[in-house]
C-alpha cells in the first residue's frame, strides 16, 4: 500500500518512445500511475539521477530497446517511500541509491563464479525495466545500495554507475603501482576514474577532444590534458577508452608500453578499424573491454570514494530539461557530469 503517492496522483518521466538521433527528440515527457512495489522491491521518491552516456546510447538507437516506452536513468538517488514483502535491509525513509545492474539469476558458472556482470539473465535500470528519469522509481532491494544522509543527492548520483563502472576498468587496467594511465575521453565517469588513479599514485594523461573537458583534467591534477588522436607525453602503462570512437582503439594500442594494457569502458562503441599487429598487440599489450559491474564493485567503490573524498563535478538540470541535458551530453557541453533533479 503506497500511502505517501494517492492512488488517483501521478507523476512525471520521460520516456523513449522514437530511438533516433537527440535532435529528432526520442525523449517524450509522460504522466503515469504510481507504481505498487512487489515482493523484494522499494518505491523511491527521486531525490536526484545521473544523466549517463548510455542514457543518450537508448535514447539515439545505439542500444536496442528491450521495452517500449522505457523510462531511463541508472544513476538513482532516491527515498524510499513504500516497500514491497519480503523486504529487510532497507526501511521506509531511507536513503539508497540505484545502479545499472537490476538483477541476475544468481545460479549461472558466471553468478557463482562472483562474476554476475556476465549473468545471460542479467537486467538492467533504465533499459529492461523503467530508471530513473521521474519523479518516482521501484528498485530491486538486494541491488541497491545504502547512501549517507550528509552528502548532496546531485553528486552521490554520478558515482552510482560513472564512478562504479569507471572503477571496474581501472582494476581491469592492471596498472602498477606509480604506473602512467592515459584516460580518452574525459566526461562523468573518466573525471572519477582519474581522481582514484591520483589518489593511489598514478600519473594521469587525459586525452579528450573538448577543451572544457581537459581543462578540468589540468585542475583535477592530471599531468597532462591534449586532443583524443595526441601522442602523450611518455608511454602509458595502461590506458582506458571512455570515448565510444572505435578509431581511437588503435591510437591508445600504439602509445602503450610493452606489456600495457587497453581497456574500453563503454556498452558502445563505434566501428573499430583493423589492427596491425605488430603495431599494436605484439609485446604482450592487452586489449580488454568492461561489461556492466558487480555488486562488489559497487561496494569497494562506494567505500573508496568516501575514503579519497571524491568529488564530482556535476552541472544540474530541473527533470522537465531531461531532453535538453542529453542534447548537451552529446554536444560535450557537459562540464562532468549531468544531474537530474526532479
Amino acid at each position: 500500500m503506497v500511502s505517501s503517492v494517492p492512488a488517483a496522483d501521478r507523476f512525471a518521466a520521460w520516456a523513449v518512445e522514437r530511438p533516433g538521433p537527440i535532435g529528432t527528440g526520442p525523449l517524450t515527457r509522460v504522466r503515469r500511475p504510481p507504481p505498487e512495489p512487489a515482493a523484494g522491491e522499494l518505491l523511491v521518491r527521486v531525490e536526484a539521477c545521473g544523466v549517463c552516456r548510455t542514457d543518450l546510447h537508448l535514447a539515439e538507437g545505439d542500444l536496442p530497446p528491450h521495452r517500449p516506452g522505457a523510462v531511463p536513468g541508472h544513476e538513482i538517488v532516491g527515498r524510499v517511500i513504500a516497500t514491497g514483502a519480503g523486504c529487510h535491509r532497507v526501511a521506509r525513509g531511507d536513503r539508497v541509491g540505484g545502479a545499472w545492474l537490476r538483477g541476475t539469476c544468481g545460479r549461472c558458472r558466471h553468478c557463482r563464479a562472483g562474476r554476475e556482470n556476465l549473468c545471460p539473465q542479467a537486467r538492467f535500470t533504465g533499459w529492461d525495466a523503467d530508471g530513473g528519469f521521474a519523479e518516482l522509481a521501484v528498485l530491486p532491494e538486494p541491488f541497491v545500495y545504502p547512501l549517507p544522509e550528509r552528502h548532496d543527492p546531485a553528486t552521490l548520483a554520478p558515482l552510482l554507475c560513472a564512478g562504479i563502472i569507471g572503477y571496474r576498468a581501472l582494476r581491469r587496467a592492471a596498472l602498477p603501482p606509480g604506473g602512467r594511465l592515459g584516460i580518452y575521453g574525459f566526461g562523468g565517469s573518466a573525471h572519477l576514474t582519474a581522481q582514484v588513479a591520483l589518489a593511489e599514485g598514478a600519473t594521469v594523461h587525459v586525452l579528450t577532444r573538448s577543451s572544457r573537458a581537459r581543462e578540468l583534467a589540468l585542475r583535477l591534477g592530471a599531468a597532462s590534458a591534449s586532443g583524443a588522436f595526441a601522442r602523450p607525453p611518455e608511454p602509458l602503462d595502461a590506458a582506458i577508452l571512455f570515448a565510444p570512437v572505435g578509431t581511437l582503439v588503435p591510437v591508445a594500442l600504439e602509445a602503450l608500453e610493452r606489456g600495457g594494457t587497453l581497456v574500453v569502458a563503454g556498452i558502445h562503441l563505434s566501428a573499430v578499424p583493423t589492427l596491425d599487429y605488430r603495431r599494436h598487440l605484439f609485446q604482450e599489450r592487452d586489449l580488454r573491454s568492461v561489461t556492466s559491474n558487480t555488486r562488489r564493485d559497487g561496494r569497494e567503490f562506494l567505500a573508496r570514494a568516501e575514503e579519497i573524498g571524491i568529488r564530482p563535478t556535476v552541472e544540474r538540470y530541473p527533470l522537465d530539461r531531461a531532453d535538453r541535458a542529453l542534447a548537451d551530453l552529446a554536444a560535450d557541453r557537459v562540464d562532468g557530469a549531468a544531474v537530474l533533479l526532479p
